[in-house]
């Protein structure tokens, strides 16, 4: 993950500002709130400044994706070159959903804030969609689940990483 931040910050950089660069990353899957936040700390943007920006990259996604997912899938599966992908991409999240279905809230808001490989508010957002989960209690658990990773992440990026690198 630190190695397509670092790109993205290296090739997004030449275009925009470094804080439009971690704004932009926060929303991208995968990276998320902990790619951005590790990216501004690399930039050297101050951790007041990255905050904000990371979470509102990493939640503008969230409404779209509970709400749309499930009809952008199956339009997608219409189309034979998309059908596989799709597919893989549900089952996928749905292997992941085990922790989800056992306490739902408490559950999507750890699934998300913890940072793990395979974690974040785009798979979380995905499995509450495919699972059905009420919009309402999906947007707070991973409202949550991004303020537990935004604590993490900062620690990890600011603290221990600030100290190897400063």
């Amino acid at each position: 993950m630190e190695s397509l931040a670092i790109w993205f910050a290296n090739t997004l950089g030449e275009y925009v500002s470094r804080e439009v660069v971690i704004f932009i990353i926060s929303m991208i899957p995968i990276l998320e709130l902990r790619g951005g936040l590790l990216v501004a700390s690399l930039l050297d943007v101050s951790i007041i400044k990255a905050i904000p920006l990371c979470i509102a990259g990493n939640i503008i996604p969230i409404p779209f994706i509970l709400l749309f997912i499930k009809k952008i899938f199956k339009w997608m599966k219409n189309f034979k070159i998309f059908r596989g992908l799709i597919e893989k991409l549900e089952n996928r999240a749905m292997s992941k959903s085990d922790s989800i279905k056992k306490g739902e809230f408490w559950g999507l808001a750890l699934f998300v804030g913890i940072p793990l490989p395979g974690t974040g508010a785009w798979t979380g957002s995905l499995i509450a969609a495919l699972l059905d989960i009420d919009i309402k209690k999906a947007v707070l658990a991973e409202l949550l689940g991004v303020a537990i990773a935004t604590i993490i992440m900062a620690i990890v990026s600011y603290g221990l990483l600030g100290a190897l690198i400063g």
